[in-house]
């Protein structure tokens, strides 16, 4: 199979067995009990052949690819139990600012969908088509691995993450954007995947999703990079071409962002996709912010937090009803809301150009929480509680209270809140007693990722281990960067989710990469040098046809 077939390669090529038993002839005249007249007929023409291809067709795919079959029977299980166990939905801090106004505070994009689902029918079915959004997320990325050479196992493992993460399944059954934005991500990132090379069509169309998931969740903008690098180094020495197609990505990405600001600037007469950015780094100055040496206009110096207040962490200070910050916004009646933004950010601006290794220091310890053996909130952190199944049905003060939900549930529908506890207490206890993806496979996984990412920086490379090394580079850059901007602000749990659908992956690919490249050099020695490697590198091209 040449490199020009693998282009056009339709997806069920890619798990599709490679002695197809729908295409088997049908027995011989007389052999087995066959009636002659369906004798030397194709299966797909004997009598009954349509219902007997498919089940020889989905039962050849099965036997194929079980382990992958499995896991998505048990992350399907896992969904349905969480789906009966709290009716209609979770609700999270969050949660309304999304069924009603954000206020300006994130993008509302998620809007969208959960209106549209909760017009024709309630919260029940919000719920269900994020549960299956987590499938249909694992079935692609296991497609995507598989078309770029990751054997069966390994692109098996790589969906296990996000088919059982119980942290995953949470955010699927709460009314949150999560599920959306990790969707989005994948979609786009498979778009360009897809197919060796990049076409025009695909940057275009994969600008689109990638700017649309910063509607949902603005930390997508981190994604428009993470793309464009990648384009930039599939270019293959055509750098004219790869720039152009670099600069259509980011058009593409442009114009849902560019939509959505307009919408807001007409609704609300600010052009924006939200002015979270403002205070949300406020919390990560403030409290790495030494407010005893610092030198501070008197306006900013009522800015800077206690040490009492510091201790509570960037989340209080960025949403604290007692916060700096929310004094200002809500007490301060001098101000108007733009003047306020202009003095938290100058506040910012002093801390970072005045104490830049105290505000470096504490981010870089928040970047490396992620590697933790165990999920716990340290000082200062958001509870991790927050994302953990409970045996009763969570509430929150002020934002997510009994009456607030149940005028919630009143309007879009779904029955009052309620818990099946004996599955409530299952879930619980698979969360806690190691239902999660663990720091150190996340830390193997950035490993990985970054060696097979070095490859793609490598020239002449076969295509064999170009194509998946470009593929890691994707993965490993958009987990890079999502994470990088979301720590930026505030570590959570919550936001770390991403990984499972981003480094996973990357790290998959790497390990591809590295058992292809071990597997490379000792067929070289063996079989004398590059007609040795030209033998590997066709049996892994073959790999994208059969999975």
């Amino acid at each position: 199979m040449t490199y020009d077939q693998t282009e056009s390669l339709p997806a069920s090529r890619a798990l599709a067995t490679p002695a197809d038993p729908v295409t088997e002839t049908a027995a011989r005249p007389g052999y087995g009990g066959q009636k002659p007249a369906a004798a030397g007929l194709p299966a797909r023409d004997a009598p009954g052949g349509d219902a007997v291809g498919r089940y020889a067709l989905a039962s050849g795919i099965l036997r194929r690819h079980w382990l992958a079959a499995a896991l998505l029977t048990a992350g399907l299980v896992l969904r349905v139990l969480a789906q009966f166990a709290y009716r209609p939905a979770l609700f999270y801090i969050d949660s309304v600012k999304y069924l009603y106004d954000a206020a300006g505070n994130d993008p509302e994009g998620y809007k969208a969908p959960l209106r549209a689902i909760a017009a024709v029918s309630n919260l029940d079915v919000v719920v269900a088509v994020q549960h299956l959004l987590g499938l249909a997320i694992g079935v692609v990325i296991y497609v995507v691995l598989l078309r770029r050479g990751v054997s069966r196992w390994l692109a098996a493992l790589a969906i296990a993450p996000i088919l059982l993460d119980a942290y995953q399944l949470q955010d699927e059954q709460a009314i949150m954007p999560g599920t959306w934005f990790e969707a989005l991500i994948v979609a786009g990132i498979a778009i360009l995947l897809w197919k060796p090379g990049v076409s025009w069509r695909r940057v275009m169309l994969a600008g689109l999703v990638i700017g649309t998931s910063a509607t949902v969740a603005q930390v997508g903008e981190a994604l428009i990079p993470a793309a464009a690098i990648f384009v930039l180094a599939a270019g293959g020495g055509r750098w004219r071409q790869a720039v152009g197609k670099a600069a259509v990505l980011c058009a593409a990405c442009a114009v849902p962002i560019l939509a959505y600001s307009t919408g807001s600037y007409l609704l609300t007469g600010s052009f924006f996709l939200s002015h979270s950015g403002v205070t949300s780094f406020y919390g990560r100055t403030a409290a790495a912010a030494d407010c005893a040496t610092i030198k501070l206009p008197p306006g900013e110096r009522a800015l800077c937090p206690t040490p009492a207040q510091q201790a509570r962490g960037n989340d209080w200070l960025e949403f604290g009803t007692f916060a700096p910050v929310q004094r200002h916004y809500y007490d301060n009646h001098a101000l108007s809301s733009g003047e306020v933004n202009s003095l938290v950010t100058n506040f910012s601006d002093s801390v970072v150009r005045q104490q830049p290794l105290r505000v470096l220091h504490a981010y870089l310890h928040d970047v490396l929480k992620v590697y933790a053996a165990d999920r716990v909130s340290l000082p200062g952190d958001p509870p991790v509680a927050r994302w953990q199944f409970q045996t009763h049905f969570p509430y929150f003060l002020s934002h997510a209270t009994p009456s607030i939900v149940r005028a919630a549930v009143g309007r879009f529908g779904g029955g009052l809140p309620s818990v099946w506890r004996p599955v409530a207490a299952f879930l619980r206890s698979y969360q806690l007693d190691g239902g999660y993806t663990p720091g150190p496979l996340l830390l193997l996984c950035t490993l990985t990722g970054l060696i097979g990412s070095a490859f793609a920086l490598r020239r002449r490379l076969p295509l064999a281990v170009r194509e998946p090394a470009l593929a890691c580079l994707l993965f490993f850059v958009s987990a890079v960067l999502v994470t990088l901007v979301s720590d930026l602000f505030v570590f959570s749990w919550r936001y770390q989710l991403p990984l499972l659908v981003t480094l996973v992956p990357a790290g998959a690919l790497g390990i591809s990469m590295i058992i292809t490249s071990i597997r490379t050099r000792r067929t070289s020695r063996a079989g004398g040098g590059d007609a040795g490697g030209r033998e590997l590198g066709g049996r892994e091209l073959g790999r994208y046809a059969s999975g």
